[in-house]
């Protein structure tokens, strides 16, 4: 032991966990004639939490707690071959086990997925995975400037990138010739099904770019991709690149039908359509949970369309989605447009309450709550960098729902900030936890009752309050 830990400490801290979890199957498998634990670990800097937590199909499976050097390292006892994700704070990102693997993970929380590296057994599979996700993420920005072209053109895009994936899968199946076919699977939807996206993406991008509004017709051959790529693995819908695809491709097929994108009708149909097309009741609650939301928040405003409202209730199975979507009803009926913003009282960062009225009192605010369930502290800190640069004369006032004095958004002033304790008025208007965001004008008058943050929307919205 000794002479272990003196070769540590001239080791740089990838290879330590190595050294230890060869230590570790060494002891846990002598004097057994198979051992297929696999390990699990690696080093978080910079983190958000101090554990970090696996899940196979949205289940957690294990929770590793970090040590005073913020590593960690888990064995698993049963492990079924296939594609994971792990979590730490609000980020996630997939990893790709097999029994008997001893993967290491290192990344850095300021820059989650490009600071990502896997070491050990099982690196390879996993450093292809992640490198595939990146240049999907570069894709997106590139493709963006082809959805002006005509279809012909576009299609050319696609097909000179497509040849590039698909000669990056063949290689990697044909120097690996020990890989799974399950594993050859995940990486060809990895590297092939966010190009597919960007294809079911186009009629609604490109009609949204020349600004026409019109749905183009296309010939079918466009669409050549839909003869040979699976759309009923409803196991793998958290996965990024297959859940991306299925969603692009129920919006296409709706904008197909003739409805604009931002109308209740498009909603309905949409929310139809999920329900007829796929196939695991999970999947399907899930998904209309999702798109209901979305297009709520969408609006930046209270008005929920009671046929789309009852669409999905009687679409949905899960009776929690559907209490979480009630409560979301109820919110928006509570607070209206047009009248004074009832008083409630928030607490600063030392713990003091404070009246809302007493802190805009001749001022134009922007009250925005947030739940980190829902929408990530660095997402709230950036657009509202943004918009209180844009705006200083109006008064922005964060206020954390069901919060305390120990959390926070670190990109913004603490002054600034609040959270809402049990006994709160606040909490009346906020049966949800999900965000809100209310538009107050100089006299205190709501002049928008549910905003959102997350909306294209809101920079008009906030700018007609400027105005004022």
């Amino acid at each position: 032991f000794v002479v272990i830990m003196g070769i540590f400490t001239n080791i740089n801290i990838s290879n330590k966990l190595l050294a230890l979890v060869s230590i570790s199957v060494f002891i846990g498998c002598e004097n057994k004639t198979v051992c297929n634990s696999t390990y699990f670990g690696g080093k978080i800097i910079n983190p958000k939490t101090n554990h970090v937590v696996l899940f196979e199909n949205e289940t957690p499976i294990d929770t590793f707690y970090l040590d005073n050097k913020n590593s960690f390292l888990g064995e698993i006892t049963s492990l079924n071959e296939g594609l994971f994700y792990f979590k730490h704070g609000n980020e996630n990102q997939y990893v790709y086990l097999e029994p008997k693997d001893s993967l290491l993970i290192r990344l850095n929380t300021w820059n989650f997925d490009e600071t990502l590296v896997f070491s050990g057994k099982g690196a390879e599979k996993n450093n292809l995975l992640i490198d595939s996700f990146l240049e999907s993420e570069k894709d997106k920005k590139i493709f963006y400037s082809y959805y002006d072209l005509p279809p012909i053109d576009f299609n050319a895009k696609v097909l000179e990138v497509e040849k590039i994936k698909l000669a990056r899968y063949n290689e990697f199946v044909s120097n690996n010739p020990e890989s799974s076919e399950k594993y050859n699977s995940i990486l060809k939807i990895a590297l092939t099904y966010p190009l597919y996206s960007k294809v079911e993406n186009y009629p609604l991008a490109h009609s949204a770019k020349i600004n026409d509004g019109k749905h183009q017709d296309i010939n079918s051959s466009f669409y050549k991709h839909r003869e040979f790529i699976a759309t009923d693995k409803d196991s793998l819908m958290y996965f990024y690149a297959y859940r991306d695809y299925i969603v692009s491709n129920l919006y296409n097929k709706t904008y197909s039908l003739g409805h604009d994108l931002a109308s209740d009708e498009f909603t309905i149909d949409l929310l139809n359509i999920i329900s007829e097309q796929l196939n695991n009741e999970n999947s399907i609650n899930s998904m209309l949970r999702r798109i209901f939301i979305t297009h709520f928040y969408r609006k930046s405003s209270s008005n929920i369309n009671m046929e789309t409202f009852n669409t999905y209730l009687k679409l949905t199975t899960s009776n929690e989605d559907e209490e979480l979507v009630k409560s979301l009803l109820l919110d928006c009926k509570k607070i209206k447009k047009g009248i004074v913003i009832q008083n409630f009282d928030i607490t600063d960062y030392n713990k003091t309450k404070r009246s809302v009225k007493s802190l805009i009192r001749n001022k134009k605010a922007v009250l925005y709550f947030w739940n980190s369930d829902f929408t990530s502290k660095d997402f709230i800190g950036r657009r509202i960098q943004y918009l209180s640069k844009k705006h200083p004369d109006l008064k922005f006032i964060g206020i954390k729902i069901v919060g305390d004095h120990k959390d926070r958004i670190y990109k913004l002033d603490i002054k600034s900030q609040y959270y809402l304790e049990l006994d709160s008025k606040a909490n009346s208007f906020l049966t949800s936890k999900m965000p809100r965001t209310i538009l107050v004008d100089k006299k205190g008058f709501v002049i928008n009752d549910y905003a959102s943050l997350s909306s294209r929307k809101i920079f008009k919205q906030i700018e007609r309050l400027a105005k004022k």
